[in-house]
């Protein structure tokens, strides 16, 4: 089974609720994942905030976009978080 992003809600900051096809939901947080020039508007609030679900994981309008598996590595358990 190929891993999916399949839902996406932003929680805080730059931490973002995924939901993934295998029935796994992690909260990436994406504050020391923004690196790069293609990443630097995300370091927006606003515009990090509007993301999409496109090709099986989250992308934002200037083409910038994580591979699912590295977004399922980086992810925490969203149980027992405030």
């Amino acid at each position: 089974m190929f891993l999916e992003v399949i839902k996406a809600e932003y929680v805080t900051e730059f931490k973002v609720l995924i939901f993934f096809n295998n029935g796994v939901s992690k909260i990436v947080d994406f504050k020391n994942e923004l690196n790069g020039s293609i990443f630097e508007p995300l370091k927006n609030v606003t515009f990090f905030k509007s993301f999409f679900i496109k090709f099986n994981t989250i992308e934002w309008e200037n083409g910038a976009d994580f591979a699912p598996e590295y977004l399922y590595e980086i992810g925490y358990s969203n149980e027992n978080n405030g």
